[in-house]
């Protein structure tokens, strides 16, 4: 696994056309805003989790 220090507003870039910015970090949550071209699915891991076993997703407010 590779792990990175980012800031606020500081992004990674993935492949070319994934990019994934820090958009707040408040506590112990850090939002993060993902661009990625249409065709490419961005799930939380819980939710691929959820589609990888069949199971429905249950939609939470947080």
């Amino acid at each position: 696994m590779l792990v990175l220090s980012r800031k606020i507003n500081e992004s990674i870039v993935i492949n070319e056309n994934i990019v994934i910015t820090v958009v707040e970090v408040r506590g112990d949550k850090v939002r993060l805003g993902v661009v990625a071209p249409k065709d490419v699915a961005v799930h939380r891991q819980e939710v691929f989790d959820a589609i990888q076993s069949g199971g429905e997703v249950i939609a939470q407010s947080v």
